[in-house]
């Protein structure tokens, strides 16, 4: 399989993120707004959500040249370091920019790869700018054979005459699988306009049914036979074509009224196919209309209208857009996950599409502009959503890689106890006590581990876990008590 290459692919294609906290500000709900870095906020959710979010959309920039976005990924290398702090460029003015972009995708894709369920998916929103590049990129991270479409939108619907060349109409949403295997696709709901296709004109008591072609090329020569209407006329099937059936299944499809020659019966011969015994969604296909998801000017109208007329957000998508992602790929109580939230459109499809269906899904967004809460948080409090607001807090290391003195002392029993069990770290009443989960009682002391150590302990367990800095008691003693140790900071687990 073919590979891209670009300036800074070997620093960031293994990069490692420091692991942030988050700092709940305010709220009690399970949704979630992180105002910060995405690549931080990404991995700050790694421990509790990994492999936990069903259906991912991001709408990264697009590259245009007039989105004045600008790299600030810290990486350690000359090459990157001299980007940090600029606007990234217009073609032909800036030749790296298009380095800069997949310097800046590939560790969030890396990172929202690792979130994503084995039976979830992605959609990303781009343009021609990136659309081949982001392809390629993809198919490194997620694999080619989890590739499910490349969806158009139709974003406009009439042509900007001023352009020289053409007027561009379209955007594409790129999706892959996490485990293409693994993915069940939900359909669409079923519409009047496929429904109305269906009549009853011979009053079956099945119900409405439509009629399907009786004869299938090419030619099965056992398949073509003379069938005789019921007013007497003899048929075959046209030239070059057999009848569906074999004709013992054909007459006993006769017998049981599934085939249908007319009012007079005398017409060719048609299979009826109740709507009662099909499947109750539809198959989407890959052009997405604007009559169906909506264009950019019903979007940009709906969230003036949010906002009392007010223009505070520039090229939102449409929430129809979005929720047809979610149609297809979630469930009524999965987690889905937005890290490039902008106006807050996919907090408002999860919020519209739990009203449609009585459903109970739970969004994450994250926005790293100053607008994450005078917009996007504003949007979701007033379409009737509710959330809890997150700041990105301390780093867990310093820089040389020990724990960071800031961080206070719950935090890291927070993150020591939620990475060996997966569960809620609730401070118990012993000291340096994080908790027991399946017979084993998990400590941590600020300390070494030592007979006085030991000591300190007061709840029995079958299994003992213990970090602290250092140990002084042998492997056997270890053994003996069933203690398993680790060392602090090296053996905490670095997500």
């Amino acid at each position: 399989m073919p590979y891209l290459n670009w300036i800074g692919k070997d620093k960031v294609t293994n990069l490692q993120v420091p692991f942030h906290f988050l700092d709940k500000k305010y709220g009690d709900s399970d949704n979630m707004i992180i105002h910060g870095d995405n690549l931080l906020a990404l991995k700050s959710l790694l421990p509790r959500y990994e492999n936990k979010i069903k259906c991912i959309y991001i709408d990264p920039p697009y590259n245009t040249g007039n989105e004045n976005w600008i790299y600030n990924d810290n990486v350690s290398d000359p090459r990157l370091q001299k980007w940090l702090g600029q606007v990234v460029g217009k073609e032909g003015e800036d030749l790296t920019r298009h380095d800069k972009w997949l310097c800046m995708i590939y560790p969030r894709l890396k990172l929202l790869q690792r979130l994503l369920r084995d039976d979830g998916a992605i959609f990303i929103s781009i343009d021609d700018n990136e659309q081949a590049a982001l392809k390629f990129v993809c198919d490194e991270i997620f694999g080619a054979r989890n590739f499910l479409a490349q969806a158009i939108w139709e974003r406009a619907y009439a042509p900007v005459n001023l352009k020289k060349h053409f007027s561009v109409s379209h955007d594409y949403l790129i999706c892959y699988a996490k485990n293409i295997s693994n993915l069940v696709c939900n359909g669409l709901p079923r519409n009047s306009t496929a429904n109305d296709r269906y009549k009853n004109p011979d009053n079956d008591p099945r119900g409405v049914w439509k009629s399907a072609d009786s004869s299938v090329g090419p030619v099965v020569e056992e398949n073509v036979y003379e069938i005789t209407t019921p007013s007497g006329r003899k048929i075959l099937p046209p030239k070059g074509r057999s009848w569906v059936y074999s004709k013992e299944r054909f007459l006993e499809m006769i017998q049981d009224n599934r085939v249908y020659f007319g009012k007079d019966g005398n017409n060719v011969p048609a299979i009826k196919k109740f709507l009662s015994e099909v499947k109750q969604s539809v198959t989407p296909m890959t052009i997405w209309k604007y009559t169906e998801v909506g264009h950019s000017q019903d979007a940009t109208k709906a969230l003036k209208e949010i906002f009392d007329g007010q223009a505070v957000f520039g090229y939102p998508k449409p929430v129809d857009l979005i929720k047809r992602c979610l149609e297809l790929y979630s469930d009524k109580n999965s987690i889905v996950l937005d890290s490039f939230a902008g106006s807050g459109t996919t907090a408002h499809a999860v919020i519209n599409l739990n009203k449609q269906d009585g459903g109970s899904r739970r969004f994450i967004l994250i926005e790293l502009n100053d607008y994450a809460e005078s917009i996007t948080a504003e949007r979701v409090r007033r379409v009737g959503g509710e959330f809890s607001f997150y700041e990105m807090g301390e780093s867990i290391f310093d820089a040389d890689g020990f724990i960071n003195d800031a961080v206070p002392f719950e935090k890291i029993c927070e993150y020591i106890y939620f990475s060996e069990t997966g569960k809620d770290y609730v401070p118990p009443a012993e000291k340096n006590l994080l908790g027991v989960d399946d017979d084993t009682a998990y400590y941590f002391f600020n300390d070494s581990l030592s007979w006085n150590t030991l000591a300190q302990i007061k709840t029995r367990a079958k299994y003992y876990t213990i970090y602290a800095e250092a140990c002084y008691l042998s492997d056997d003693e270890l053994n003996k008590y069933k203690i398993t140790f680790k060392q602090i900071p090296f053996d905490i687990r670095r997500y």
